[in-house]
C-alpha cells in the first residue's frame, strides 16, 4: 500500500476546464487554480525548508550555549526528589522514540532497496510489452487471412450440399409424403399377400372338405355292412330259446345306433370362391404396388434432374461471393492504423534501450544516496542505543554524579554524539525529503491516482485540451476528424477488455466493414435463384384402375360370404352316434353270456369288425375332421371384414393421390425454402462471424493497455512512486522524531555523565541517610548548604 500524503488532492479540481476554444493554458485563474489545488504540497514543503533552514542555526546556538556554560553545558547537576523519576522517564521516551527511529530507517532501506530491484526489472517489463505489441502488429494480417480463407471451407460445404440436392431437398420431399404415402402402400402389399394366403387357405379347406366326404361316406357303409351282418346273426334259431331271447332283444335294440352322426355330404362346396380369387390372382397386385412405390421413390431423381442449372447458378454466385470477400483484406485499413505506431514502437524502444543503462547507472548513484541517508539515520540511533544501554547498564544509583563509573559515563557522551550528528546532519534528511515528497506527493495524486480511477484520461478527454483546434484529440490524430467521439478513457477501457481494434478505433469511420459484409446484398442472387426455381413432381400413380378392380374383384369374391359357422357346427360333430369302442365291448359281453354255437361266434367277430372300423376309420376321420375345423377357423379370420378392409384401402389410396396432387406444388415450396435458408445459414453464420471476429476479436488490443499500465501503473508508480513514498515517509518520520530524541537525550544524558561538582552539606544533620550511609561529603562552590 502506497503512503499517502499529508493533503487529500483531487485532480478534478484542478484540472477543471483547463482550457476552452478561447482560453489558453497560462492564465490568472488557471495559476490560481493551480496554487490552490497545490497548497497542502506548498504548506508541506515550507515546513520542511523551515526545519531545514532553522535546524543548523538551532544546532549552532545551541553549540555555543553550551560552550558557555549554559543550555546543560555545565558539568554540575544538582540533586531533586524527582531526578531518579525524570530518569526512567528521559530513558524510556528517548527509547520509544529510537524504536520510531527505527522503523522510519527500516522502511527507509526497504524502499531504496525495491526501488534499486524494481529498476532492474524494467529492462525486462519493457521487452515483456515490446514483444507483445510486436505480436499484436504482426499476426494481425495473418488473422484477417484466416478469417477470410475460411469462406472455402464455408464454400466447400456448400457446394457439398448443392451436389446432395437429391437427397437434401428431393429427400425432403420424399420425406414429407412418405407418412401420407407408405403406409398404404403397404396396406396394399397387405392386401395382395392377404389375397394370395386367402387361396391357398380356400384351397386347403376345399380340399380337406372333399377328403372328409368320401372319409364320411366309407365309414357310412361300414357300420352299414356291420349292422347287416348283426341283423342276420340275430335271425339265428338260437335266438328262439327263451334263455337267449332276452339278450337278443337288447342286441336287436342298439342296432340303429351303428349309424352315421354327420351330414358332411350335405355341405356345400367351395369351388365357386375359389375360382373367384384364382380370377383375382390373374392381376399381379404386388407388382403394380411395387410400380407405385418406384414411382413415389423417383422423386429425389426427378428433383436433381430439374434443379441442375439452378445448381451452376449458385455455384457461380458463391464464387464472385468469394472474389468480394477477398478484396477486403486489402480494403480493410486495421493494418494501416496499426503500421502507424509501429514507427512509434521502434524509436521509443530504441530510446529505452539507449537510456536505461544511464538510468541503473543514475539510480546506483540514487541508491547509495538513499544508503548513505539511511546510514546517517542509523547512526544517529545507534549513538542512541549505545548511551542507552552504556547508561542503563553502567547507571549506579549509589554513586554520586562527580563519581559515577566510566561506562555511564561512557554512555552519556554516545548521547550527546547522538545529538550532536543530528544537528549536522538532520538538515540534509529534511532536504531530502521535502525532494522525494514534492516529487512523490505530486506523481501519486497527480499521475497514479487519476489513472487508476480514469480521471487522468477524463482530463485528457477535455475538447480542446491538447489541440485548440480539434474537440476530440485521438479522433484528429487517428481519422483528422476531430469530431469523431473517440476518447482516451473509451479506447483504454476496451483495449482492457481485450477488445479488437476495429471496434476499439472506432475504424467503421474509415472503412465500414459491415457495409462490404452486407448479408442481404450478397445472399439476393442465391435467393432469388431459390425463389425462381421450378421442380415439377407429376405423373406418382401410388395404383392404376386395374389394381383398384383387382381390389374390388376380391371383396366380391363370396370368400367372406361363406357359412362358416354352418361348416364348423356340422365338423364340430362325432362321427358316430355312439363309441363304437363302447358299443363292441357291450357287444361282446352279451355274446359271453350266450351258450356255445354260432350266434356267440358271431356276434364276438361282429364286435371284433366294430373295433378294426374305429380303428381304421373313426380315429383319422377324427383328426381329418379336427385339421379341416382349424383351416375353416383361419379361413374365416383371413376373410373377416373384407370387404371394410377393401374400401378403408380404396378410401386411403384416394387421399393420398390426392394429397399428392394437390399439396405437392407447396410441399415442394416449402422445403425448397428450407434449403434454400440452410444454404445461406453457412454464409450467414460465416458473414456474421467475419464481422465479430474482425470489429471485436482480430487485433485484440490487451497489450497496448498492458504497455500503459506497465508504464504508468507498474513503472512510474509501482516501481518508482511507491517506493519512493515510502522512503520520504519513513526517512521523514525518522528526522521529525529526532527532535524530540534530541531533547530527551540531552537530559538524559546529565544522569549519565560523570560531572565536574556537585551539592555538599556542611551540617552532617542536613544530609541525607544515603550520603551518611556512603561517607561521601563534598563542598559546594557557593559555600552553602541546601537541604535536599
Amino acid at each position: 500500500m502506497r503512503p499517502k500524503t499529508l493533503i487529500n488532492l483531487d485532480p478534478s479540481t484542478f484540472f477543471f476546464k483547463l482550457c476552452t476554444p478561447f482560453s489558453m493554458w497560462c492564465s490568472p485563474m488557471l495559476s490560481l487554480k493551480i496554487i490552490r489545488y497545490e497548497i497542502g504540497v506548498i504548506i508541506c514543503a515550507v515546513l520542511g525548508l523551515l526545519f531545514v533552514v532553522l535546524m543548523p542555526l538551532v544546532g549552532f546556538c545551541f553549540g555555543v550555549c553550551r560552550c558557555c556554560n549554559k543550555c546543560g553545558g555545565e558539568m554540575h547537576q544538582r540533586q531533586k526528589k524527582n531526578g531518579t523519576f525524570l530518569r526512567k522517564c528521559f530513558a524510556v521516551s528517548l527509547l520509544v522514540i529510537c524504536v520510531f527511529i527505527s522503523i522510519g530507517i527500516i522502511c527507509g532501506f526497504v524502499a531504496n532497496h525495491h526501488l534499486r530491484t524494481q529498476v532492474e526489472k524494467t529492462r525486462k517489463l519493457a521487452d515483456s510489452n515490446f514483444r507483445d505489441l510486436r505480436a499484436l502488429l504482426n499476426e494481425t494480417p495473418s488473422q484477417i487471412s484466416y478469417v477470410l480463407d475460411q469462406y472455402t471451407t464455408t464454400k466447400e460445404k456448400a457446394f457439398s450440399d448443392l451436389d446432395n440436392i437429391k437427397s437434401l431437398l428431393g429427400g425432403g420431399i420424399h420425406e414429407q409424403l412418405r407418412p401420407k404415402v407408405i403406409p398404404v402402400l403397404e396396406d396394399i402389399k397387405t392386401m395382395a399377400g392377404a389375397i394370395k394366403e386367402t387361396k391357398d387357405a380356400l384351397l386347403h379347406v376345399n380340399n380337406t372338405l372333399e377328403d372328409l366326404k368320401k372319409s364320411t361316406a366309407q365309414l357310412n357303409s361300414s357300420l352299414s355292412d356291420i349292422k347287416m351282418n348283426l341283423e342276420q346273426s340275430l335271425n339265428d334259431p338260437q335266438c328262439s330259446v327263451p334263455s337267449v331271447t332276452a339278450a337278443c332283444n337288447d342286441i336287436r335294440m342298439t342296432l340303429n345306433q351303428l349309424d352315421g352322426n354327420t351330414s358332411v355330404d350335405q355341405l356345400p362346396s367351395l369351388h365357386n370362391q375359389l375360382d373367384n380369387v384364382n380370377d383375382v390372382l390373374r392381376t399381379d397386385l404386388s407388382s403394380l404396388v411395387q410400380k407405385g412405390n418406384k414411382s413415389f421413390n423417383d422423386i429425389p431423381e426427378m428433383v436433381q434432374n430439374q434443379t441442375t442449372d439452378m445448381v451452376s447458378d449458385i455455384k457461380s454466385t458463391l464464387n464472385s461471393i468469394g472474389s468480394d470477400i477477398k478484396n477486403i483484406n486489402e480494403q480493410i485499413s486495421i493494418q494501416d492504423n496499426l503500421s502507424i505506431f509501429m514507427d512509434s514502437i521502434n524509436s521509443i524502444e530504441t530510446y529505452i534501450h539507449q537510456k536505461l543503462p544511464t538510468l541503473e547507472e543514475y539510480d546506483l548513484y540514487r541508491w547509495l544516496a538513499g544508503l548513505v541517508v539511511c546510514c546517517l539515520l542509523t547512526l544517529i540511533v545507534i549513538f542512541y542505543y549505545l548511551g542507552l544501554l552504556c547508561g542503563v547498564l553502567g547507571y549506579d544509583r549509589h554513586a554520586t554524579p562527580t563519581r559515577r563509573g566510566c561506562i555511564s559515563n561512557t554512555g552519556g557522551i554516545f548521547l550527546m554524539a547522538g545529538v550532536g550528528v543530528s544537528f549536522l546532519f538532520c538538515w540534509i534528511l529534511m532536504t531530502v525529503v521535502v525532494l522525494t515528497f514534492v516529487v512523490g506527493g505530486n506523481v501519486e495524486k497527480l499521475v497514479c491516482e487519476p489513472y487508476q480511477n480514469k480521471k487522468l484520461f477524463q482530463i485528457l478527454d477535455t475538447p480542446y485540451l491538447l489541440n485548440e483546434n480539434w474537440k476530440y484529440y485521438l479522433s484528429g490524430m487517428v481519422f483528422n476528424k476531430p469530431d469523431i467521439n473517440l476518447t482516451f478513457e473509451q479506447v483504454y477501457s476496451d483495449c482492457k477488455e481485450n477488445k479488437g481494434m476495429y471496434a476499439t478505433l472506432k475504424l467503421e469511420n474509415r472503412y465500414n466493414i459491415s457495409e462490404h459484409l452486407n448479408i442481404q446484398e450478397h445472399t439476393r442472387n442465391i435467393n432469388s435463384s431459390f425463389e425462381n426455381m421450378k421442380v415439377k413432381i407429376d405423373n406418382i400413380v401410388l395404383l392404376d384402375a386395374a389394381g383398384r378392380e383387382n381390389l374390388l374383384d376380391f371383396s366380391s369374391s363370396g370368400v367372406d360370404e361363406i357359412d362358416y359357422d354352418a361348416y364348423l357346427a356340422e365338423i364340430a360333430k362325432p362321427p358316430t352316434k355312439v363309441n363304437l369302442l363302447s358299443f363292441a365291448d357291450e357287444l361282446e359281453r352279451k355274446a359271453r353270456q350266450l351258450p356255445p354255437g354260432n350266434l356267440k361266434r358271431s356276434l364276438t367277430s361282429n364286435a371284433q369288425t366294430i373295433r378294426t372300423v374305429y380303428h381304421d376309420q373313426v380315429m383319422p376321420l377324427r383328426q381329418l375332421m379336427g385339421s379341416l375345423y382349424r383351416s375353416i377357423q383361419n379361413l374365416q379370420h383371413k376373410t373377416s371384414g373384407l370387404g371394410v378392409k377393401v374400401v378403408n384401402i380404396i378410401s386411403s389410396l384416394d387421399s393420398a393421390q390426392d394429397f399428392i396432387t394437390n399439396h405437392i406444388s407447396s410441399i415442394v415450396v416449402q422445403e425448397s425454402k428450407k434449403y434454400g435458408n440452410m444454404i445461406l445459414g453457412y454464409f450467414e453464420h460465416y458473414l456474421q462471424w467475419v464481422k465479430i471476429s474482425i470489429t471485436e476479436r482480430i487485433a485484440a488490443c490487451k497489450p497496448m493497455s498492458t504497455a500503459l499500465d506497465s508504464a504508468v501503473d507498474i513503472f512510474l508508480c509501482s516501481y518508482i512512486i511507491e517506493p519512493m513514498n515510502l522512503f520520504w515517509f519513513g526517512i521523514g518520520k525518522a528526522t521529525i522524531f529526532l527532535l524530540p530524541a534530541i531533547i530527551f537525550a540531552v537530559k538524559l544524558a546529565k544522569y549519565y555523565r560523570r560531572m565536574d561538582s556537585e551539592d555538599v552539606y556542611d551540617d552532617v544533620e542536613t544530609v541525607p541517610m544515603k550520603n551518611m550511609q556512603n561517607g561521601h561529603i563534598g563542598f559546594h562552590r557557593h559555600q552553602t548548604t541546601q537541604a535536599l
